[in-house]
């Protein structure tokens, strides 16, 4: 545990491709035993059925709600640091669509925080998923 409170490092929503070493990078302490990180990546199969591209759309507040959620995490004791971005735009087979990196003195505290980083940025942020399936058809997913 540590007496100061965990900073959030980097916190944005880009449409531009998403650096995992960036993100851990970011995190880099000292006093950090351990540093989790996690990808989503775009999958070519949802619910049985073949999957071509993701297309990704924010809400203007995106980026505020997702730096909001890093700061909670950010506020455990023994979180070092957080970063965390999501891509929006078209999103083929294999691109990235979101990165987060958490960094605490021991690795139970830092795959806890990271589950908890990325289940609440997917549950909180205004952020929209259009998938396009093999055979033509499409779906809007994930609208909190």
């Amino acid at each position: 545990m540590t007496d100061t409170v965990g900073v959030v490092t980097h916190a944005e929503v880009v449409d531009e491709p998403l650096d995992l070493a960036a993100h851990e990078a970011a995190v880099a302490d000292p006093r950090a035993g351990a540093v989790v990180s996690f990808q989503g990546v775009v999958r070519d199969h949802d619910h049985g059925r073949g999957v071509t591209l993701l297309e990704y759309e924010g809400h203007p507040t995106a980026a505020k709600i997702l730096r909001e959620v890093a700061e909670e995490i950010a506020a455990d004791p023994a979180v070092f640091a957080v970063a965390v971005s999501h891509r929006i735009g078209t999103l083929q087979i294999g691109d990235v669509a979101l990165v987060a990196s958490v960094s605490t003195a021991h690795r139970a505290a830092a795959f806890e925080a990271c589950a908890r980083l990325v289940d609440e940025a997917k549950a909180r942020l205004p952020i929209w998923k259009r998938q396009v399936f093999k055979d033509g058809a499409e779906e809007w997913v994930n609208c909190p």
